[in-house]
């Protein structure tokens, strides 16, 4: 969950330039638009496993490698760019922390790889530089030349499949757009997306992997639909005989939960919610009470790694996020789906990664299909 609605300050000039300019500056997907996705090399290659029958998935958003630093589109913050010496100890965190739990497939939510905010750092590649991994598939969720909102600037952040097999047949998806935003924040805005991939692991039947990262902070049914594309992509790959791991960054929690509502947690100073008469009445993103019923389609389908019995015994054990750089994670927004069937008891919450990012990692391990 991260990136508050920006303040926009727009001037006559930028709007002269989306109209004289030869490149746009923000890029633009359609609705229902799929394009190839950008394939990544380690510069060395480390030799591939050979699992037995299972392999260990885990699905991380690393908060594009600035760990629990305060960042003015969330959480808060009045920073917008850090320096590399900013941003490199908190990759290396990350990497330490992949290189400890060691999944064998890793999905990755917002990487920087070209933005100014991250001093340029194609995190991607160091990431896979620093790893076992050996091959990777990135897809822009938010790409600009230039962001004129705080001094964001230039802005590339997606999202990334890693593998130490090949990946392969990587497409990029487009989730529906906010209906909640005028047209000029819906032109600078990110676009959330998917990005699907096939990995071919000796020995075994191929498996498509998913990775979405759904809206954080629509008002409207956007997440909902998001919800239902996912829903649609893992029924043409179960469909057509395919098997598939999926997970990502869903921004909602778990049907049942007892608390959704966060309003006063992710309070900022200066804001007043829950008071009659003051509109929004909610802070965006953090009433989750009306997607209580939204996810349930793809639990009632497919198997989620933490069965949601397990999770509504003990919730606490399995929040993933936070929005507080000081606090404990409060809730749970990160999910695992298989058409397959995940070991037993194999499923851990990362929780003791808590300096690394806002988000917690979530492993599990997944039988292959032979």
């Amino acid at each position: 969950m991260t990136f508050h609605v920006y303040r926009f300050v727009l001037y006559a000039s930028i709007f002269s330039l989306l109209f004289v300019s030869c490149k746009p500056l923000a890029t633009q997907y359609d609705e229902d638009e799929d394009v190839d996705a950008e394939y990544y090399t380690a510069s060395e290659l480390t030799p591939a496993p050979q699992p037995d029958s299972a392999i260990r998935a885990m699905t991380w958003n690393i908060r594009f490698g600035i760990g629990r630093m305060p960042w003015f589109g969330d959480a808060c913050g009045d920073i917008t760019i850090y320096s590399q010496d900013d941003v490199i100890p908190h990759l290396d965190a990350i990497v330490a922390k992949i290189n400890e739990i060691k999944p064998n497939i890793l999905l990755l939510q917002e990487v920087d790889i070209n933005s100014k905010r991250t001093s340029y750092i194609n995190e991607l590649q160091y990431i896979l530089d620093h790893t076992y991994f050996n091959y990777a598939a990135y897809v822009p969720e938010w790409r600009a030349q230039y962001i004129p909102s705080d001094g964001l600037g230039r802005m590339d952040m997606g999202l990334a499949i890693l593998s130490p097999w090949p990946v392969n047949n990587a497409k990029r998806v487009q989730l529906a757009l906010r209906g909640d935003q005028s047209s000029i924040e819906v032109y600078f805005y990110l676009r959330s997306c998917m990005i699907t991939a096939a990995v071919q692991i000796p020995g075994f039947q191929e498996l498509s992997v998913v990775n979405i990262h759904a809206s954080a902070f629509a008002t409207d049914d956007t997440k909902h639909k998001h919800y239902q594309e996912l829903k649609a992509k893992l029924d043409e790959i179960n469909a057509a005989g395919g098997y598939f791991l999926a997970g990502g960054d869903f921004n909602t929690l778990p049907p049942g939960s007892t608390k959704t509502d966060y309003c006063l947690e992710d309070m900022c100073p200066g804001e007043t919610y829950h008071q009659f008469g003051i509109d929004p009445y909610h802070k965006a993103g953090s009433d989750y009470l009306p997607e209580q019923d939204w996810l349930w389609p793809i639990y009632g389908t497919y198997e989620c790694a933490l069965p949601l019995d397990v999770y509504l015994a003990n919730q606490q054990k399995y929040f993933t996020h936070t929005t507080r750089p000081t606090e404990n994670f409060d809730r749970t927004l990160d999910y695992l789906f298989t058409n397959l069937q995940w070991v037993a008891n194999s499923t851990v919450t990362h929780q003791d990664a808590f300096y690394e990012s806002d988000h917690a990692p979530v492993s599990s391990m997944l039988v292959l299909p032979k």
